[in-house]
């Protein structure tokens, strides 16, 4: 097993289908658990020194912490639609129960400041249609610098159509400069299908080297460090889903990137197409 290629139930404890901690990837601030419950059951825990973001993959919850509580309306599955979110705050206790169980991910990211318990509806999302032709997928934007506010967790999920390539051109956001921040990013996947399956790509650069080439399934993780990362390409005939999660050490709280030079002209292909 590619250290960076988290097979599905690899990492599991508990309720938690995944498990993926800062200490664990090897890095300092993103994390993510999925947490599978059944009908009329709940789950307390304490969010320590992070912010969290919970995001309904399928079924509906409340979402209870510092004395309020929000009914978040899920969905059937990821490829439905969006869903509603809540944000939790760190140091906090916060409870998921649900009346028609489901699976909900726990995005977290190690900060400073402690913002308040808030919701988003699932209407308010901004959905984006981006790339074109084979290249063509749907972003949803949860929790980004100009769509939710957080200290440092940034989430978003891409819905990619099978046959299509997403996350291209390959690109990376591991340096601070201009045009370039510094995060380090989370992949979950899930296929519509359950033989369904796709490939995820990360390479580094010459002085930072990583190889991933990874054929991922449903509950797969794929962890980027750094590197240039991408395609995510959907083998045709099934639909492919990731949850992105990221957070880095920036004052700025911003995703950047760098296309790789080599592949970065397929952009301009996009217009016409």
């Amino acid at each position: 097993m590619n250290r960076y290629h988290l097979p599905a139930r690899s990492t599991g404890d508990g309720l938690y289908d995944t498990v993926v901690t800062p200490e664990s990837a090897g890095w300092t601030y993103s994390g993510l658990k999925i947490l599978d419950l059944e009908p009329d059951a709940s789950h307390a825990f304490p969010t320590g020194n992070a912010e969290h973001l919970v995001l309904p993959l399928s079924g509906s919850c409340e979402v209870a912490c510092d004395g309020s509580a929000f009914a978040l309306n899920g969905r059937p599955d990821v490829f439905a639609a969006a869903a509603d979110f809540a944000y939790l705050p760190r140091d906090a206790d916060a409870t998921v129960a649900t009346s028609t169980g489901g699976r909900f991910a726990l995005a977290s990211a190690v900060c400073e400041r402690r913002l308040p318990f808030r919701y988003g509806t699932a209407d308010a999302v901004p959905v984006e249609d981006r790339g074109a032709g084979t290249c063509a997928r749907q972003v949803r934007n949860y929790c980004l610098p100009d769509t939710f506010d957080a200290d440092r967790l940034l989430v978003c999920e891409v819905v990619t159509p099978g046959g299509n390539w997403s996350s291209y051109p390959p690109h990376k956001h591991d340096e601070d400069r201009d045009g370039e921040s510094v995060l380090e990013e989370i992949y979950y996947f899930e296929i519509d299908r359950p033989e369904g399956f796709a490939f995820h790509r990360v390479y580094g650069t010459p002085d930072r080297p990583i190889d991933v080439n990874a054929e991922v399934r449903s509950g797969d993780v794929v962890l980027v460090p750094h590197g240039w990362h991408g395609p995510s390409a959907a083998a045709p005939g099934y639909d492919l889903f990731y949850l992105n999660v990221m957070a880095g050490p920036g004052d700025e709280r911003a995703w950047r990137i760098t296309d790789d030079p080599a592949h970065a002209w397929i952009r301009s292909t996009w217009e016409t197409r």
